[in-house]
């Protein structure tokens, strides 16, 4: 085993260095140019057209609204807390301000993948409108490049089981043990039968499950970690301003925390942002294809909000309390810092805070996650490979609560970068169908709105 966590260490390493950087931000500020920043313009018009999605305008599946909660249903999870922990453990509080960058221009990154996936999806034999990478590929780029495309169904089939099912089990199974003293298979074997009554009712089902704890876990999480800001206001400007120097500076040690380079500190903002809100995987695409609209841009403006939520607001919350709490500093790592910021500032609660979230997020992610491995299996090898899958899927939560965590994050970090360069050189082939679409929706809107209405959007 341990010959195998060296050896994938090492692909690790290749894949997740500066070229992979380059690859992800590059394409997000690419993307951000020529959209001419209108993920950030138009923030305010996206959320409109989240509440107006609620009950679903066109052809589709679900509702705008839910396909938005679906998508954060996989985003929101592990990552906000213990990926959260792992970065500023290892890259220093400066892997904070890494992970806001990679946001701000993975917000045009998962616009264009929503765009691109209403544009080419498809009906399967199920009737069911299903889309994504592997599609807008294979129907944006031609056959030429239908091996891109398969190559994106392995990679995200093969990922499902690292970043959306075992990595989500072994989290909640190692915190419920520590917080609770629960056994991790009680964990492991509760959370598959959960996920597999959700399971039975394919997406429709795991919209409506998300449509309703996705809302209610997040704004529960944020609402407990505005407490803790709230106890140490006067210590943010300085939490703030330690993120910002540290983000351009070696990171010396201090207490337990070792020290870290500039460029771990970014490796480590670029990858965990990466993991959290998944701006450049091709993953949440595959939700927005079901969304019940007619309209790739609008449902784009949508999609680019679950970057938004899940970063800049949830994450930004993790990371500032770690720090303004100074638990940083003592050598713990994961949702272990996490739970440690949370429990020195509300004794008594704060750790129950971050275990139950955990266990939620994680529930969420796994059910998100099972859509994306199921439509990438069904683009391999038909409809008939769904319920083989789900039966799978459902197995390997148990088996998840009991392999080593760091083992884990290393092959879910190695696949979700074999999983984004397709999908990333896709985005790149296809932006000119990404800005004309944008340009032509937005200049109709300007021409058929109110004067005002114009000049507010």
């Amino acid at each position: 085993m341990e010959q195998v966590t060296d050896w994938i260490d090492v692909i690790n390493g290749l894949l997740w260095g500066p070229p992979m950087l380059v690859l992800i931000l590059g394409t997000g500020l690419y993307l951000s140019f020529g959209l001419r920043a209108m993920p950030i313009r138009r923030l305010g018009y996206g959320f409109r057209m989240l509440w107006q999605g609620r009950r679903g305008e066109g052809k589709g599946d679900i509702s705008s609204f839910n396909a938005l909660m679906t998508s954060l249903s996989a985003t929101i999870g592990t990552g906000n807390i213990a990926g959260v922990g792992t970065a500023i453990a290892v890259g220093g509080p400066g892997a904070l301000f890494w992970m806001w960058m990679t946001a701000l221009v993975g917000m045009a990154t998962k616009y264009a993948e929503a765009v691109l996936a209403v544009r080419y999806r498809e009906v399967d034999e199920n009737n069911n409108h299903v889309g994504g990478p592997m599609y807008y590929i294979r129907n944006g780029l031609g056959k030429r490049w239908a091996w891109l495309a398969v190559a994106f169904a392995i990679f995200g089939a093969m990922a499902g089981f690292g970043i959306g099912n075992t990595v989500q089990a072994n989290s909640v199974a190692h915190a419920l043990e520590v917080k609770f003293h629960v056994p991790p298979l009680w964990t492991g074997v509760v959370m598959a039968v959960l996920v597999g009554l959700v399971l039975i009712g394919g997406i429709r089902w795991i919209a409506q499950v998300a449509g309703r704890l996705v809302p209610f876990m997040a704004i529960a999480y944020l609402l407990a970690g505005l407490v803790v800001l709230g106890l140490n206001v006067t210590d943010i400007p300085a939490a703030f301003m330690t993120i910002l120097r540290e983000a351009f500076t070696p990171t010396a040690g201090v207490g337990g925390f070792a020290g870290a380079s500039v460029m771990l500190a970014i490796q480590m903002g670029v990858a965990r942002g990466i993991f959290s809100n998944e701006a450049g995987l091709g993953s949440a695409p595959i939700a927005h294809a079901a969304a019940q609209t007619d309209s790739p841009v609008r449902q784009g403006t949508v999609a680019m909000l679950g970057t938004f939520i899940d970063t800049i607001i949830i994450c930004s919350i993790t990371g500032l309390v770690i720090v303004t709490s100074g638990a940083w500093t003592g050598g713990e790592s994961g949702a272990e810092l996490s739970a440690l910021a949370f429990g020195n500032e509300l004794p008594g609660a704060g750790a129950y805070v971050v275990s139950l979230g955990l266990a939620l997020f994680a529930f969420t992610t796994v059910l998100g996650w099972s859509v994306y491995g199921e439509r990438c299996v069904e683009y391999l090898f038909g409809v008939r490979a769904i319920l083989p899958f789900r039966i799978i899927w459902v197995a390997a939560i148990p088996a998840g609560a009991y392999l080593s965590l760091d083992f884990i994050w290393l092959v879910a970090d190695t696949l979700n970068a074999l999983m984004a360069i397709p999908n990333l050189v896709a985005l790149l082939l296809l932006s000119p169908v990404v800005f004309k679409l944008t340009r032509e929706y937005f200049d109709r809107a300007a021409v058929s709105a109110p004067p005002a209405v114009a000049r507010e959007d």
